[in-house]
Formats: C-alpha cells, sequence, structure tokens
C-alpha cells in the first residue's frame, strides 16, 4: 500500500504519535479503524500524517509538533510562506500527536502540555476543522494561523498589508510609498461581523470560518487581526485570545470547531458557519472539553420595549467561562441565543455597542430560558436626555464623528485621513462630521466648542457629558469654558493597557464623563460664541499618536 498524499491507506490502525507510545488499548472506542471511502484515508511518510479528504484536499500534519506542513487542493500547494508552517500561536514544541479514523471521520490529536489541539477530516469534504483546548495560560495559544504562499491571492487587500521597509510604529505598522498605511491588526471587521475571512480567485476560494468564539474575550464588536499579506505569503487568523485593547480576562477551555475550507471560489458553504455547523458527527470523538447539543440550552427573549428604532440592538451572555450573543429583532426586539453553556450569565442589552440595560439569566443542559419582555428604562439611554446642544449621538462608537470609519483600517497618520484638528461651531450643522473621532495630547488637544446661549440658558448651571468608548495611556478630558472656568482633571476610568487607536480599535470600556459648569462661567451676550475647549490630560504616553488619547462617543450640554 503506498503512503503517497494521493493515495494514502483507507483502513489504518493508530500509529506512534512522536513523543509518546499509544497502547494498544488504543484501537478501541470512537477512532477505531473503519472502512471508508475508495480515496478518503490517511497515511504516515515518516514525518507527517498525510489525510486525503476523498474529494480535492490533502493535508499533511507533523509527527514532531503538530504543525500544518502541507495543504494541497486540487494538486496545489498553498500551504506556507518564509519557510513556516500553520499552527497554534508561533508553534508548538515537541508534542503527542496520534491519528485515527472512525468511518467518515479522521481525527488527528495533538497534546502539548495542557494543550490540546485537534484537527479532523470528513470524507469528501474540501475542509479541515479544528478544535484547541487551552486550559489555562501555562502554554501560549492566542491565535491559530494558516501561512499562505505568495502569489497564490492578489496582494494588498484593503485590511491587510503590503510590505514596505517603511515602519511607523513598533514593528507592525506600515506606510507605503502612497502614504497609505497598513497592518495585520487592520481588520475593520468586528467578530459580530463576519462568518468567515479569506480570499478568492474567482476559482480557488481558501477562506479561515470562525468559531462561535464562546471561549473567547472582548465580546461581539472586538476586532483583532483577521488576515494579512505581505511580500512573503499570507495569513489567516482564528484569534483565541488576544490582549490588545481587551477588556476582559482571558477565557479558557475548548475553542471550536473553526474550519480551514477550500472552494471553487465561491462563499463556504453556510452550513460551517459558527451558528449553524452542526458537529454531531464530532459527539464521540472523546475531544477534550467537547460539550455537545444536549449539555447546552438556549436564551429567549419575547421582545425588548425602550429602543431607538434606528439602532440595531444586540443581546450579550457573559460570565468567565463563556461569552454568546444574538441580534435583536428590528420590529419588536425578540432574541434568540442557542448553544449555551450551563451557568449563570450576565444578560447585557447594548443599542449600537453601547450598553442600555443589564440583568442576569441562568441557563440549563438541555432548557430554554425564556425572558418576558425586556423594558429598558428611559434614563438607561443617555440619547434620551433633554439637552440645548448635541454633538453626535450615544451609541458607544465614534462612528459619524471625522475619520471614524477610516480609523478602523489605517493609522492616524494615513494620507486618506482629514485633518485632526479644526473647530467646531454648534448649528453648522456640521458638528459631528467635523469633529475628530480621537483627541491626543500631542495631536489635536484643545479642540474648540463654539455655541451660544439664550438668556435664560445663560443664567443657569449647566452639565456638560463628554463620553468616551477607550482611552490611550490614560487619557481624559479635561474642560476649559470661556477661558474662565477649567474643570479638575478627572480620574481615569477602567481601560485596556495596550495600543488601542492606531491599532484599528476604538473598543474599550464605554465611559461617561461629567462636568457641572456653573452659571458664572457662561457668556451673558446672547450674540456671543461660548467657547468650551477640549483638552486630553494625562502625564502618560510617548508622543504624537502615541501620546495619551481617547476616542470620543458623544457630547451634550443638558439643559
Amino acid at each position: 500500500m503506498s503512503d503517497t498524499p494521493n493515495r494514502p491507506v483507507g483502513r489504518r490502525t493508530f500509529v506512534l504519535g512522536s513523543a509518546a507510545a499509544v497502547g494498544t488499548a488504543a484501537l478501541a472506542g470512537p477512532l477505531a479503524p473503519s472502512a471508508s471511502a475508495a480515496s478518503f484515508g490517511w497515511s504516515d511518510d515518516g514525518s507527517n500524517y498525510v489525510v486525503d479528504t476523498g474529494a480535492s484536499l490533502v493535508f499533511k500534519v507533523s509527527k514532531t509538533n503538530g504543525d500544518l506542513t502541507s495543504l494541497v487542493y486540487k494538486g496545489t500547494e498553498y500551504q506556507g510562506y518564509g519557510g513556516k508552517n500553520s499552527h497554534i500561536e508561533s508553534g508548538l514544541g515537541t508534542s503527542t500527536v496520534t491519528i485515527g479514523q472512525s468511518g467518515s471521520t479522521i481525527l488527528i490529536s495533538v497534546s502539548y502540555g495542557t494543550l490540546k489541539h485537534y484537527y479532523a477530516a470528513r470524507s469528501g469534504e474540501n475542509n479541515v476543522y479544528l478544535w484547541t483546548n487551552k486550559a489555562d495560560d501555562s502554554v501560549s495559544a492566542t491565535r491559530y494561523i494558516v501561512r499562505v504562499n505568495a502569489g497564490k491571492f492578489l496582494n494588498d487587500e484593503p485590511d491587510s498589508y503590503t510590505y514596505t521597509t517603511s515602519t511607523i510604529e513598533a514593528s507592525d505598522v506600515f506606510a507605503k510609498s502612497d502614504g497609505q498605511t497598513r497592518s495585520k491588526h487592520y481588520s475593520k471587521h468586528r467578530v459580530i461581523d463576519y462568518d468567515y475571512i479569506g480570499w478568492t480567485t474567482g476559482s480557488v476560494g481558501l477562506w479561515m470560518v470562525r468559531s462561535n468564539h464562546e471561549k473567547a474575550s472582548g465580546g461581539p464588536f472586538y476586532r483583532s487581526l483577521l488576515r494579512h499579506q505581505s511580500a512573503d505569503g499570507g495569513g489567516l487568523y482564528e484569534i483565541l485570545y488576544y490582549g490588545e485593547n481587551q477588556t476582559e480576562a482571558q477565557r479558557f477551555g475548548l475553542q471550536g470547531p473553526y474550519v480551514i475550507a477550500f472552494t471553487d471560489g465561491g462563499a463556504p458553504s453556510s452550513s460551517l458557519y459558527h451558528a449553524n455547523l452542526t458537529t454531531s458527527w464530532a459527539d464521540s470523538l472523546g475531544i477534550s472539553g467537547y460539550v455537545a447539543a444536549g449539555g447546552r440550552g438556549k436564551v429567549a427573549g419575547v421582545g425588548i420595549t425602550g429602543r431607538d428604532t434606528s439602532y440595531a440592538y444586540t443581546v450579550g451572555l457573559a460570565n468567565s467561562a463563556a461569552q454568546y450573543w444574538g441580534s435583536a429583532r428590528s420590529s419588536d426586539g425578540y432574541f434568540s441565543i442557542a448553544g449555551v453553556l450551563p451557568g449563570t450569565y450576565t444578560l447585557t442589552v447594548f443599542k449600537g455597542e453601547l450598553a442600555v440595560h443589564t440583568t442576569s439569566v441562568t441557563v440549563t443542559a438541555g432548557g430554554t430560558t425564556t425572558l418576558n419582555t425586556i423594558a429598558i428604562p428611559s434614563s438607561n439611554d443617555p440619547s434620551n436626555a433633554s439637552v440645548i446642544w448635541r454633538i453626535n449621538n450615544w451609541d458607544g462608537t465614534p462612528g459619524g464623528f471625522k475619520n471614524a470609519d477610516l480609523m478602523t483600517y489605517a493609522h492616524p497618520s494615513d494620507v486618506r485621513a482629514s485633518s485632526w484638528t479644526g473647530n467646531v461651531v454648534i448649528g453648522s450643522g456640521t458638528e459631528t462630521s467635523a469633529f475628530p473621532c480621537y483627541l491626543w495630547k500631542d495631536v489635536n488637544s484643545g479642540i474648540i466648542v463654539y455655541f451660544r446661549l439664550t438668556a435664560a440658558q445663560a443664567a443657569a448651571a449647566h452639565t456638560l457629558r463628554i463620553g468616551v468608548t477607550t482611552a490611550y495611556a490614560n487619557g481624559r478630558p479635561q474642560v476649559v469654558v470661556n477661558d474662565t472656568w477649567t474643570s479638575a482633571v478627572p480620574s481615569p476610568p477602567s481601560q485596556p493597557s495596550t495600543r488601542s487607536l492606531t491599532v484599528g480599535s476604538y473598543r474599550g470600556n464605554n465611559y461617561t464623563f461629567t462636568y457641572s459648569v456653573p452659571a458664572s462661567a457662561w457668556l451673558t451676550d446672547t450674540s456671543a460664541y461660548n467657547t468650551l475647549k477640549i483638552y486630553v490630560a494625562s502625564g502618560s504616553g510617548s508622543t504624537s499618536f502615541l501620546s495619551a488619547g481617547t476616542s470620543i462617543d458623544a457630547i451634550d450640554l443638558l439643559s
């Protein structure tokens, strides 16, 4: 029998892993060998386990460390750039790697310390199913990266980076000769925005289909690495945990399945998407930490009242062990979140990305927790407050402000960015579009807002509110009114301590600063403009776009 990739053995037993032997007892159980399709099966080439899916895909996994060393689709090798394999994090050390087949499924198991990783193939499918169980922080495993050969797909995708020697920040943000910026960080998409990521030539598509991220962190609006391209090749990511601008502690446990999928150029089958993927065939494979559908529950909400129907609403579930989310129906706020591990969760209703309601919910295995209509108190949405003026609306994002959209896939120094300076006049009609989405101590601190007050308004004290979505280096706003009244420097709220504003992420911990401005601070001349100067206060940070900064959600003066 041949051990070549194109003619793997279709009926084999477990073999020895590279670091430890598997005894004869391993022949029993769900992965004992069984009959399979003519070309479907696996072989051992001495260094790798070679799996033929019986379709158009043959892949290899190293017997030494569990790296994915080859991805051959329709006779073309796609794996590898820069002499690197596809793998967890930057690759594992010597591991125990075993393989077995049960009917139409082949499973490769990789064990490295407390980390367990799995590859599965199904007969007749051009997919590689992956699971990763990180039990604790003793092993670094924050991502799986598929490394793709250069030249296989169009370079310079909008959210990728093109190699250049012009590094403008750290070692991972670059400037092209035309002034545009690129970085592997510039994914643009939030987790809730995509089911898969990848490339297509029109005749071949290579995709990473994400898992449900139940053991990831950051919630539905988190942004992280998705893909990148350079002169050496490209990478597709499934981020298991990432600390950049992270708002939550790391969760541990099994993540997956996530899927490497080849197609004839189109999108991957929707049956692979995290919301639809049925893995009943994996129930008996013995995957560490695996919980079948019967061991999970569901939360369903009759509806949500008190919504602003011009915004999308999302319902999130989170505790220290898992996270989930679902969209609320626009007509009545109905929502349903299935596949939830048993436990008690904090349920949060988000208007856009702004939390406007929280409660507690308990999920049981095999059960559905049905919630009566959730009523959002009017006071929970800051947009409901009566104001003299407002810049932008409250939705937990800087969307609508100057440069806001660009900043999810470009550096603030990018040539496409409008000037970060420039003052704003209330009543001009351009209050929001003229106000920069980010403020930095070294770049545009001291932005001025001009506004008029009536005599009655000028005779009273008012509360000024500034909402922020995240901050870098403890940046927070301090205000000066008419050059005569200066607020105290507020205490910094809890925010991520890593880079944020320069790596495509505005999502931190939403926080509202309030300032009680006395009546004596206002101008009594109703024809004159009052001035509000907004400065960034902080002794942290370095210079320029890495000086202390903050992202703005909304600014208003209460009536």
